[in-house]
């Protein structure tokens, strides 16, 4: 049954289920905007039997394909009037997930919302969605790949604009189109490998399966210069700044400066600061975690060893450090530092900074706070910020990816030696790349890249 054509809208009334009484619901609903009072709510349903669910809420004249229909809804049960909702219908297999499908668009009340849905439950023919199961449904329907519903997943959750960026890029192919011109390049790969040892008899060029190889190290020079930018993954995780230094060097002011509000107490005794404290917000347009640690020293008592402790650790785990010292303050101990770190020089109203400072400031006369404010939001949009998005956005991306560098690594280092080692190499590549995009291993990938959906899409 198709939605859309006249026949077919002049059965709706009599049409029954698709579905055998032992049979679990092929068809789901769910509510795709997010609860709570609103002016409209949106529910969704797909499968064999949407159509047939607007029959069950007492619609007789059905809505074209593709034209919203005012349409009044009533319970099944009772016949009560529930709603007047706009009403879409898509016709398999031009809609999102590849089925028929129907949305309800109907007043955002609390108490609408929730009739309508129990109203849909009692439709024995229905089930409510699970998470993801109508972007899952577009996958296995071929309607897009792996790498889209991620990217749809990731432009729910974006919180900046450089986030958004990243997913937008992503939604419309650019890692699907990197990884799938990286796989026809190794079919060509192979395909002259392969005809090298099938067709060895044959009159065709000689080496042509070591000629072919060739191509090989280029391509895995290309391959490792993205595994190594993990600026998607962690522009998708946002990025973690930690302020660091000795006690009373004034962390918590020059964390409350940043965010804007009084987020660290700040007191003249050293120590204040125990726990980590954590700020997030939005810089360059993308979402940053400011985090305020407690001061590096040797520790007086348990409390401010474990402080001090956990300290340490954001250190290790920020993508960016500000390094905070003051003149009234005695620096303990050399600390590493990263190539994207930033020396912060406070209470520039006591004594001058020194010359090795990247910036000079006083929380308390807010002298250099501005400047050093659009400094730093400088640097995360230069490091992090969306000029051109970075194609990895997932750890399993840059696992999958690592392993068809080594299986290329390893078809390099046998090519001389064994031409089928190096073309199974090759496929085990290319099998490698398929994963990222759901080429290959589908079904085994599905859960893990559902995980973290929410209900309605």
């Amino acid at each position: 049954m198709t939605i859309g054509n006249s026949a077919s809208r002049k059965q709706y009334g009599a049409r029954v289920s698709s579905q055998t009484p032992d049979e679990k619901p092929q068809t789901v609903f769910a509510l795709s905007t997010a609860p709570g009072r609103a002016a409209l709510a949106v529910i969704r349903l797909t499968g064999p039997d949407a159509a047939t669910a607007l029959s069950g809420l007492g619609v007789k004249n059905m809505p074209r394909t593709r034209q919203a229909a005012l349409r009044k809804l009533h319970d099944p049960q009772t016949g009560a009037l529930l709603d007047e909702a706009l009403v879409l219908a898509f016709a398999a297999p031009n809609s999102f997930t590849g089925e028929d499908m129907v949305e309800l668009h109907i007043h955002g009340g609390l108490a609408c919302t929730e009739s309508v849905l129990a109203a849909l439950a009692d439709l024995p023919y229905l089930a409510p969605a699970e998470a993801g199961d109508f972007t899952r449904r577009a996958v296995m329907n071929g309607r897009m790949d792996l790498t889209g519903a991620e990217a749809i997943a990731d432009l729910i959750d974006a919180e900046g604009r450089a986030q958004q960026q990243q997913a937008l890029h992503q939604m419309q192919g650019g890692l699907r189109d990197l990884m799938t011109g990286w796989r026809d390049g190794l079919k060509t790969i192979l395909a002259h490998l392969e005809a090298d040892l099938e067709f060895a008899d044959e009159d065709l060029p000689g080496g042509l399966g070591k000629t072919a190889l060739a191509e090989v190290p280029a391509l895995c020079a290309a391959m490792q210069a993205h595994l190594a930018d993990t600026r998607g993954v962690q522009l998708r995780d946002g990025v973690r700044v930690a302020l660091l230094g000795p006690p009373n060097a004034g962390k918590s002011s020059i964390i409350n400066a940043l965010a804007g509000k009084d987020a660290a107490i700040v007191s003249a005794r050293a120590g204040t600061t125990r726990d980590v404290i954590e700020v997030a917000m939005v810089m360059a347009g993308v979402p940053v975690t400011l985090v305020d640690t407690a001061g590096l020293r040797e520790a007086g008592d348990d409390i401010e060893r474990e402080g001090v402790r956990r300290a340490l650790v954001q250190a290790d785990e920020a993508d960016l450090r500000l390094w905070v010292y003051a003149p009234d303050v005695e620096t303990s101990g050399a600390q590493t530092r990263g190539p994207n770190d930033l020396t912060i020089y406070n209470k520039l109203d006591i004594k001058a900074a020194p010359e090795d400072a990247d910036f000079a400031v006083s929380t308390k006369t807010g002298a250099g706070i501005d400047g050093f404010m659009a400094a730093l939001e400088a640097r995360i949009g230069d490091l992090y910020g969306s000029r051109e998005a970075p194609v990895l956005t997932r750890r399993r991306h840059a696992e999958a990816l690592s392993e068809a560098v080594v299986a290329l690594q390893r078809a390099e280092t046998i090519a001389d030696t064994g031409l089928e080692m190096a073309a199974e190499d090759l496929r085990l590549a290319s099998r490698a790349l398929g994963r990222i995009t759901g080429a290959v291993d589908v079904e085994a990938l599905l859960d893990i890249v559902f995980a973290d959906f929410c209900i309605g899409k």
